[in-house]
């Protein structure tokens, strides 16, 4: 039995506890076809490789990307999670207007994202100079810090749903050669906080409790079920990828 077939028997199926989302899917698979309303797409607002591997890792590709050039200066008293929820729905809500008269992409799905790294209500922005990155990475040694990753979804009909993911990070002791061995590499250029933990940085971790992608840039269990909820038809990206690869 095929991929498809094994996939359009579970449908059949009334016990089936996604039977009625997968039928939405299954009718959207037919896009393009007359009497069908077109494939749904997707516009991701950012252009971070680090975004679009994890998009990638569970089988989205996004059909354009409109990075947003934002001020992304906090105000005076922000709290780390509310400039963080404000700046995704700002990067958010520029590509939804950059697409706007664009017939092909007007009416996507718009993804976008905001990581920040705090300590305390201290947000530590993206080092600028090696002076920054080395202050960060101070800062950072011997304790833990927070890395909140906002994710916001502005569905075709203009719906706006977010979630902010809230993760804790412990650093080891760093000593004097390895920040400047780090600041060296150049790993911490525009990384939120002065660190990549997909990078060299991953040995500085001594423990992580929350999600690991989030710390990496998008939390693809909160970003999936958004889109899934909002009815992106991401699983059958997996039943094609299946039928192509059917070892």
């Amino acid at each position: 039995m095929t991929a498809k077939a094994a996939f359009l028997t579970a449908l059949s199926r009334t016990d089936h506890p996604r039977r009625d989302t997968l039928r939405r899917e299954l009718a959207r698979e037919t896009a393009g076809q007359p009497g069908h309303a077109a494939r749904p797409t997707l516009v991701l607002a950012s252009a971070s490789p680090r975004r679009l591997m994890l998009l990638s890792q569970v089988g989205i590709e996004p059909d354009a990307l409109r990075p947003s050039s934002i001020d992304e200066s906090a105000r005076r008293g922000e709290m780390p999670r509310a400039y963080a929820a404000r700046i995704a729905r700002m990067k958010a809500e520029a590509a939804r207007d950059q697409i706007a008269n664009d017939k092909d992409i007007a009416s996507a799905y718009v993804l976008a994202a905001d990581t920040v790294v705090a300590v305390g209500r201290r947000i530590l922005m993206k080092p600028s100079n090696i002076e920054e990155a080395a202050n960060c990475l101070q800062l950072l040694s011997g304790r833990a810090h927070r890395v909140l990753t906002s994710i916001c979804l502005i569905t075709p009909d203009d719906r706006v749903r977010h979630k902010i993911v809230d993760t804790r990070v412990r650093f080891k002791h760093l000593t004097r050669e390895e920040i400047e061995a780090y600041i060296a590499s150049r790993e911490w250029r525009g990384k939120a906080g002065g660190y990549a933990i997909q990078g060299l940085a991953g040995c500085f971790v001594q423990k992580i409790v929350g999600s690991y992608t989030s710390v990496v840039g998008l939390p693809l269990t909160e970003v999936v079920t958004l889109l899934v909820g909002e009815g992106f038809p991401i699983h059958f990206a997996w039943v094609r990828a299946a039928e192509l690869d059917p070892t």
